[in-house]
C-alpha cells in the first residue's frame, strides 16, 4: 500500500511537472501567476488524499465536488502528457536526423511552444468530454459457452458478470441503477461480482445496498474481494457485500447441485501472493474435475498449478486500461487480452472491462459492459 502511494506520488507528480513545463509559454510572465499555477498542480497531487480525509469527516458534498474536479484533471493531464510526449518524441527523432544531415528542413514545420500547448489542451478537453459519454455507456457483452460438464436437463444456465463498479462519490445511484437494468434484463442464474465493488465510504449508503438486494437469482449470488475492499475498510467494504445479499467467496466453495461448483479468492492485497496461492490451491483442490468448476478471481492472472483445474475463470481489475493508452501500459503488467481467451490446459478466462470508473470518471476507446455468459450443453 505505502509503496503504491509513493509510487502513485511520485509518477503523478512528476506529470504535473511536465505538463507545467509545458503551459510556460502561454502563463503570464509574472511569480505570482506561477506560483499559484504551482499551487493549485499541487493540490491536484494532493487531491485523492484530501478527497478520503473530506468523505472520512463526513463532509461529502465538498469531497464529491473535489472528486469531480481533481479526478477529471487527473484524466485531462494523463491524455495532454500522452500528446506533449508523442510530440516530444517526434522532436528527437527529427532532431537526431538533423544530426545525421536527414530531416532537418521537417523541423522547422514544427509549430512552437504556445501553439502545440494550446492544441494538445483543445484535443485532451475534446477526449474528455468524449470519454463522459462513453463511460455512461454501458454495454452488455455475451458470451456463449457449450460444455458437456452441464447437464443438458439443465438448460442455458446464465452467470451475469459485473465488476469494478467502484461505487463511491463519483459513482452512485444513478450509475448503479442502469447497471442493474442491464442486469436483471439478462435474467441470470447466477449473478457475480469479481471484486472493487466499492471505492469509498459505504457508511450510510444503504440505498446502494438495498438496490443490490434486490436482484435475486434462482442459484445465488457471490462476490469475491478486490483491492480498493481493502482500501477503502475490509471491515465495512465486505459488510456492505454482505448487505447487498451476496455470499462472500473467501477460498471457499459452494456447491449448486447437480449443475456447477463456484469458488473464489481474496485479492493479494489481503493476505499476499503467497497466502492468495494458497487459497486458490486449496479451494480448486476441493472442486470434483467432473463438475463445471467457475473460479471467480479479481486479477485476471493464471496461477501455473490451477491451470486445468477450472473451467472458467471471470476476473477484472484492468478496465481496459479504462483511458487509451494506458492499456498499452496494462498489457505490459496483466498480458491476458479483455474478452474471452481459452487456455492450453483445458478451461478459460473471461476479463471484463468493467461496469464503472475508478479515478477520472471518463472512459476512451474501453466502454464499461456487463457480461452475460450461457453456459449450455452442446
Amino acid at each position: 500500500m505505502y509503496l503504491f502511494l509513493t509510487l502513485f506520488v511520485t509518477l503523478y507528480g512528476g506529470m504535473q511537472w511536465y505538463w507545467y513545463r509545458k503551459a510556460l509559454p502561454v502563463v503570464p510572465h509574472s511569480l505570482v501567476a506561477r506560483a499559484l499555477l504551482l499551487f493549485v498542480l499541487f493540490l491536484m497531487v494532493a487531491a485523492p488524499l484530501l478527497i478520503r480525509i473530506l468523505e472520512r469527516w463526513g463532509y461529502d458534498a465538498a469531497a464529491r465536488c473535489f472528486a469531480l474536479i481533481g479526478y477529471s484533471w487527473m484524466g485531462f493531464l494523463f491524455l495532454s502528457c500522452c500528446c506533449f510526449l508523442a510530440i516530444d518524441l517526434v522532436r528527437l527523432l527529427l532532431w537526431g536526423g538533423a544530426r545525421c544531415g536527414v530531416g532537418a528542413a521537417l523541423g522547422g514545420l514544427l509549430p512552437g511552444g504556445g501553439v502545440v500547448f494550446m492544441g494538445v489542451t483543445l484535443l485532451a478537453f475534446i477526449i474528455c468530454i468524449y470519454g463522459w459519454f462513453e463511460a455512461n455507456d454501458i454495454r452488455t457483452e455475451t458470451v456463449d459457452i457449450y460444455t458437456t460438464k452441464i447437464p443438458k436437463a439443465a438448460g442455458t444456465i446464465t452467470i451475469v458478470q459485473v465488476s469494478d463498479v467502484h461505487l463511491g462519490l463519483l459513482v452512485g445511484e444513478n450509475r448503479l441503477k442502469k447497471i442493474l437494468t442491464l442486469v436483471r434484463g439478462a435474467e441470470p442464474d447466477l449473478f457475480v461480482a469479481t471484486g472493487d465493488l466499492v471505492d469509498g465510504q459505504m457508511d450510510g449508503r444503504d440505498g446502494l445496498a438495498r438496490l443490490m438486494k434486490e436482484i435475486r437469482p434462482r442459484l445465488g449470488k457471490f462476490a469475491v474481494t478486490g483491492n480498493h475492499e481493502l482500501y477503502v475498510g475490509e471491515s465495512q467494504a465486505l459488510a456492505f457485500l454482505r448487505d447487498c445479499g451476496f455470499t462472500l467467496l473467501r477460498g471457499t466453495v459452494q456447491e449448486i447441485p447437480g449443475i456447477l461448483t463456484v469458488t473464489g479468492v481474496d485479492d493479494p492485497v489481503f493476505g499476499g501472493k503467497v497466502g492468495s496461492a494458497v487459497q486458490e490451491r486449496e479451494a480448486l483442490s476441493q472442486g470434483s474435475p467432473e463438475r463445471f468448476i467457475l473460479l471467480l478471481k479479481h486479477r485476471p492472472l493464471i496461477a501455473p498449478e490451477s491451470r486445468g483445474r477450472f473451467d472458467l475463470q471471470l476476473s477484472g481489475h484492468v478496465h481496459q486500461g479504462q483511458i487509451f493508452p494506458f492499456s498499452l501500459l496494462t498489457r505490459l503488467v496483466f498480458p491476458l487480452s479483455t474478452g474471452l481467451s481459452g487456455i492450453e490446459e483445458g478451461g478459460a478466462i473471461y476479463v471484463s472491462r468493467g461496469s464503472g470508473t475508478w479515478g477520472p470518471p471518463i472512459r476512451f476507446l474501453a466502454p464499461p459492459e456487463v457480461t452475460v455468459i450461457r453456459l449450455r450443453h452442446p
